[in-house]
């Protein structure tokens, strides 16, 4: 593919991969990002002299990375500094309820039945079972494939796969299955929460997402430096292969001509022409025309009630006093159906949100860092940014209502650093076309996972990946993303016929 030349558009986690595994095979790859460093989502903020990550914190699906870098001739483990996590996460409803999940499903267990009784922790156990069966039955089919729509997926499995893609309850919601393993209410907004992992109400979402459980016994890792380490060291791989990056490239318009694509027009006037463009952007900015008239048909338009939730993020410096945080500790408010009535139905912040805090600077099983630590500290929020800001004074009861959740668990922030806070608004500005929504469109119901679309698109030449597009949101799926977007523009390469037009849609999620 010598002399085929490819821009991709964002350097995110899925654009990162399509340059890599493109360049891998030849082809000559710019990456414009409007940003001034790799990562998209994976990011960091400055605070108080350091940086804190300010994106997703979970790394897991390790093979995803593992064989994107040996298709280039490189080993994960030798280009970032990874460390298995024992401890999954600390969860917690008050000073005296809280629950450890580890990696070990028998210390899980045991850990449930001291929590809840031995009646969940073999209901804990058959969910373990059931999550790893429907991680099994979508992997190969799903995961892996780069077509997405029901009929495909139904004949990947085979006839002798009907029963098993049955038996993973597509048509149930996750709040319903999960009444089929657990009584405790507790238990039933812990393993409900995987919905957010993509950004849906677990009383909505499919129970296929219980496949996340399965993800994270799997394996869950800690990247020295975090997740926007990672991309900087993909990033600088890319360059190994001969990528050429120009950051602070803001892309104004995709060009196109007789529906191919012939480049890309930079706003500052220059123009970078390509064969091929793979657009690592968010789907609906396409969709409303950011990325001029030509490619709006590749796009997407999600409606507000289709919109994956939103964050409002705080990133500081602190001592932690009164609760033993561990890497991952998720604070989990009184009542989840009336959190997610707030969010969802009546669009504003919760008064009393499930509050999910990353300490970077411990290990996943904790410990006791001396002095003021790295805190980033998130609430989910309504994907409203773009259309209904919201006020100063909503987001400063956010930041109480937070701290109070924090306080009824027994945590408080001594000797703070200022505070970078990061709203609706602010992400919708990061990413444009989004409103702010983090994940894409939200699976709601079973056809919602169908209706991402696929790396193809109808305009010739012009290519997806991201987090908005199949398979779906999380770093993992992303990075998935881009690889069947590479795959999908060789195979259309390598065939005798000009680069179809065919669009394709599904999608699935997980950190």
């Amino acid at each position: 593919m010598t002399g085929v030349r490819v821009v991709v558009i964002g350097a995110g986690i899925g654009g990162l991969a399509a340059a890599l595994r493109l360049a891998r095979d030849g082809f000559s790859v710019t990456v414009a990002e409007r940003g001034e460093a790799p990562g998209g989502k994976m990011r960091s903020v400055p605070v108080d002299g350091t940086r804190i990550e300010a994106g997703p914190t979970v790394f897991t699906m390790r093979w995803v990375f593992d064989e994107l870098l040996a298709e280039c001739g490189a080993r994960l483990g030798e280009r970032v500094e990874l460390s298995a996590a024992g401890l999954l996460a600390r969860h917690a409803w008050s000073r005296d309820e809280r629950l450890d999940l580890f990696a070990d499903i028998d210390r899980s267990a045991e850990a449930v039945a001291a929590f809840a009784g031995a009646r969940e922790a073999e209901g804990y156990r058959r969910f373990c079972a059931r999550s790893a069966e429907v991680y099994r039955t979508l992997e190969g089919s799903f995961i892996r494939a780069g077509q997405t729509n029901p009929a495909g997926l139904a004949k990947r499995v085979g006839l002798s796969g009907i029963g098993d893609l049955w038996r993973i309850q597509p048509f149930a919601t996750l709040w319903s299955a999960l009444g089929e393993y657990f009584r405790d209410p507790r238990l039933m907004q812990l393993f409900g929460r995987y919905a957010t992992y993509c950004g849906a109400s677990p009383f909505t979402a499919p129970a296929t997402l219980m496949l996340v459980a399965h993800v994270e016994q799997a394996g869950v890792w800690t990247v020295k430096g975090g997740l926007s380490a990672l991309a900087a060291a993909l990033a600088d791989l890319a360059v190994e292969r001969g990528v050429e990056f120009r950051y602070g490239a803001h892309v104004e318009e995709i060009e196109v001509a007789s529906s191919r694509v012939t480049g890309v027009k930079l706003a500052r006037g220059e123009r970078l022409p390509a064969e091929v463009v793979v657009c690592n952007g968010d789907v609906s900015a396409l969709g409303a025309g950011l990325l001029g008239r030509g490619a709006a048909p590749a796009g997407d338009r999600i409606g507000q009630s289709e919109r994956s939730l939103s964050a409002v993020t705080f990133c500081l410096r602190a001592e932690a006093q009164g609760f033993p945080l561990a890497h991952h500790t998720v604070f989990f408010s009184r009542d989840y159906r009336t959190e997610f009535d707030a969010i969802l139905r009546d669009r504003r912040l919760p008064p009393d949100p499930t509050v999910y805090v990353c300490a970077q600077d411990r290990a996943a099983e904790g410990g006791d860092p001396a002095g003021p630590e790295r805190l980033l500290l998130l609430v989910n929020a309504p994907a409203d940014g773009a259309d209904r800001p919201l006020p100063s004074t909503e987001i400063a009861r956010c930041e109480t209502t937070l701290r109070a959740r924090l306080q009824a668990c027994g945590l408080s922030l001594a000797r703070e650093s200022a505070i970078t806070t990061t709203t609706p608004s602010d992400f919708a500005a990061l990413f444009p076309g989004s409103a702010g929504a983090l994940y894409g469109r939200a699976p709601q119901g079973w056809t919602a996972t169908f209706k991402r679309p696929g790396a193809r698109t109808k305009v010739r030449g012009l290519y997806l990946a991201g987090g908005s597009v199949h398979p779906g949101p999380g770093v993992p799926m992303a990075a998935q993303s881009g690889r069947l977007a590479a795959e999908a523009i060789l195979a259309d390469l390598g065939s005798t016929v000009p680069l179809p037009g065919a669009a394709t849609r599904g999608g699935m999620s997980m950190r």
